[in-house]
């Protein structure tokens, strides 16, 4: 999922085993605090604290290699501070400290007043980075029309390069999964000496706080998820996506229909036959290339993730609609030919163990036909499922959570990224939740409404929550051209 944000960003500029135990290894190593001085988003600074601790990079295997795991301490304004509140950002690959300095960070603050809150950055991101990137030997290849099959080609070629790469490097790439990650959390948890750790987390670091409330449940006290991701919902069903842009077009007093039908329009004139899209090269020559309508898809589903990317959404297929294919090219041709493939190896192989179970696969594949969004959403996944032998964590993985852990669920019913009808499944087996439906909300919650660091300071603060939603101003869309 993560690999998608820039894909996003250039585009809104257009109108094996079974889950194996809990490991119980060594207290963890090499606990390290020093102050650290942190910038505000007003210019200011605030006394905190930067850490680290030492854990295996593979608790499976004894001759991996130990890590440093690192995070970032702001310490609870509270005489009487309750449990740590750990940040856990989605992706996977995504920044807790990066979450800290940004539209987050009213909320880092305002827990304070709860306890210390800690953005801990996972294995494989920042300070817990012990994997070099790699690139691809090649560009994609223009020539050869952009579809979802010569895209998965060149995925699936530039991983097996990267984890020969990577493996010569010393890297243990085994150790980079969710339950692993959920290990460190524990350990954390035990180099601070903790009784408990409360978490809070959107999108993929949902995915890991409930893996954590499986493989330690004695060790959480309270969870607050934005955007929940289920155990086996790695790869999106295309028939809980299409639902998402039909309430698009009501929440935007749209007809009913013409977001939609103006999307498939124009992905089935481009499966017809792969569409040429036409740009003027750094010398002044032109370039061409072709693609049919899966790149479109993925745009379908990263650009509305929010809802004021709606509109650029329907500008965009209105845009292709009418025959102007160049408008769109250099952004797609930037995004997948400009530049060799880069792999950070945490995203991949975070989502390729989490992987799917086979009855989800098969679900997509008679779901996707018929659909909008197809087998894009998630792209690579499941496209590379099972394309690291051993990786995979198994069904007993995927098997849905239970727990009587206390919870905040938030979700935005415009969230096309994951959905109300997915995150319903997704949380259906904790027992002691409270959900808010944040009405017009799309993705990234947390920032959504100015409501949000009340909502969680008294939530973690063991205060009843009462508010069942929240309402956003509703998108403004406008009629597709």
């Amino acid at each position: 999922m993560f690999r998608y944000l820039l894909f996003a960003a250039s585009m809104l500029a257009l109108c094996a085993p079974a889950a194996a135990a809990p490991a119980r290894d060594a207290a963890p190593s090499g606990l390290k605090l020093e102050p650290y001085m942190f910038k505000l988003a007003n210019g200011s600074q605030l006394a905190a604290e930067r850490g680290t601790f030492s854990v295996p990079e593979d608790r499976a295997d004894p001759r991996s290699r130990r890590i440093d795991i690192g995070f970032v301490r702001f310490k609870s304004t509270n005489p009487n501070p309750g449990a740590p509140i750990v940040y856990l950002a989605g992706g996977p690959g995504g920044s807790a400290i990066g979450a800290a300095s940004s539209a987050r960070q009213p909320i880092f603050l305002a827990l304070r007043a709860v306890g210390d809150v800690i953005a801990l950055e996972q294995r494989g991101v920042g300070p817990s980075n012990h994997i070099p990137e790699c690139t691809a030997e090649r560009r994609l290849d223009p020539s050869q029309s952009l579809t979802e099959a010569t895209l998965t080609a060149y995925y699936r070629q530039t991983l097996d390069r990267c984890v020969q790469q990577w493996r010569q490097a010393g890297v243990a790439v085994h150790g980079y999964t969710t339950e692993q990650s959920a290990d460190d959390i524990e350990a954390l948890r035990r180099a601070l000496s903790a009784r408990k750790l409360d978490l809070w987390g959107i999108s993929y670091g949902t995915h890991l706080a409930m893996a954590t409330m499986r493989r330690h449940p004695k060790s959480i006290g309270r969870v607050a998820l934005a955007s929940a991701e289920g155990m086996n919902q790695t790869a999106s069903l295309p028939g809980q996506v299409d639902p998402v842009f039909t309430r698009m077009e009501q929440a935007a007093g749209m007809p009913a229909g013409q977001l939609t039908g103006l999307m498939r329009r124009v992905h089935a004139r481009f499966d017809a036959a792969p569409q040429s899209f036409t740009l003027e090269g750094p010398d002044g020559a032109a370039m061409r290339f072709r693609a049919d309508s899966f790149p479109l898809r993925m745009m379908a589903g990263i650009v509305p993730k929010n809802p004021d990317g709606i509109a650029q959404l329907a500008g965009a297929y209105g845009a292709l609609d009418a025959g102007q294919n160049d408008a769109t090219a250099p952004l797609i041709y930037s995004y997948f030919f400009a530049k060799p493939l880069k792999m950070a190896g945490m995203p991949e192989l975070m989502d390729i163990a989490s992987g799917a179970t086979s009855a989800r696969v098969a679900l997509l594949a008679r779901q996707a036909p018929s659909s909008i969004s197809g087998t894009a959403s998630n792209f690579p996944m499941p496209q590379l499922r099972n394309a690291l032998p051993g990786h995979d964590l198994g069904d007993a993985f995927r098997r849905e959570v239970r727990s009587s852990i206390p919870v905040l669920l938030l979700s935005g019913d415009l969230d096309v990224r994951t959905t109300l009808e997915e995150q319903a499944e997704a949380t259906a087996g904790l027992t002691n939740k409270i959900q808010i439906v944040v009405r017009n909300g799309g993705h990234d919650l947390f920032e959504a409404h100015p409501d949000m660091p009340k909502l969680l300071v008294a939530f973690f603060s063991g205060r009843p929550v009462t508010v069942r939603e929240l309402k956003l101003p509703p998108p403004s869309l406008g009629g597709p051209n």
